[in-house]
């Protein structure tokens, strides 16, 4: 019951994060008190997240690819989760590192649709 409602509330926030973006695309070029629409990164920002986002879709393909990944999280201490001896980890785990991939590539793409409407 705990990874259903694990799942539910990370598909939920994902859901939540679409509509934030969603929002921000639909107000045009100014918000409601005339002012140029933020968008939810900036260059520095920008950058960082790439290069997060970068590093865990290649982590994302490596586990998918080798069939282990490493433990997400403060309590497991650089513990590798295999696919044949773990295989409700290691999917969990990679659910959360692709579930990242996806949020942050939205919020790239959100501001980068933000910044070329000049």
């Amino acid at each position: 019951m705990l990874t259903a409602t694990y799942y539910a509330l990370m598909l939920l926030l994902g859901y939540f994060w679409y509509r934030y973006g969603k929002k921000l695309l639909d107000q045009g070029l100014r918000d409601e008190n005339d002012e140029f629409t933020k968008p939810p990164l900036g260059p520095v920002g920008f950058l960082l997240v790439a290069g997060v986002t970068c590093y865990l879709a290649f982590e994302a393909l490596r586990a998918l690819v080798l069939g282990k990944i490493p433990c997400v999280g403060k309590g497991c201490k650089s513990q590798i989760y295999t696919l044949a001896e773990h295989p409700g980890q290691y999917w969990a785990n990679l659910f959360f590192v692709v579930w990242l991939v996806v949020a942050l590539g939205y919020a790239m793409y959100v501001t980068i649709k933000i910044w070329n409407r000049g």
